[in-house]
């Protein structure tokens, strides 16, 4: 199973109420099954501006990883990265500071990124 993130929503009071009444109706098992469903359900009914926005802006979709000996080899090439990622962006936690910021230009990511708190301050004027 894919990661998972915890979020935190609020509802009206009305809202939250019709959702527990189809609970009870045995529409969905409990509160998160109705929330995760609504959610995917959103997703399918915009999933073709969500596949044109990866297409036409070349997002990876998924769980990127990136690691200090892959930002070395790019370091030794004088090549730089411009990191687009929906899903999640780990940075590991061996890149130090400089050379993240030698090697990545950009970072723009729908989702989650994992850092150390240290890397993620240092990026703050690359992320987007």
């Amino acid at each position: 199973m894919a990661e998972t993130e915890k979020i935190t929503i609020n509802m009206n009071v009305v809202d939250l109420g019709k959702a527990d009444l189809l609970i009870e109706q045995g529409f969905y098992s409990n509160r998160t099954d109705f929330i995760k469903t609504s959610i995917r359900n959103q997703l399918n009914t915009h999933a073709q501006v969500i596949d044109q926005a990866v297409t036409m802006k070349a997002f990876n979709m998924g769980v990127s990883y990136y690691d200090k000996h892959t930002l070395e080899l790019l370091s030794e090439q004088n090549k730089t990265l411009s990191l687009k990622t929906i899903g999640m962006l780990i940075l590991a936690n061996d890149i130090d500071p400089e050379l993240a910021l030698k090697t990545i230009n950009s970072i723009k990511v729908y989702g989650v990124v994992r850092a150390s708190p240290k890397l993620k301050e240092a990026l703050q004027p690359v992320m987007n």
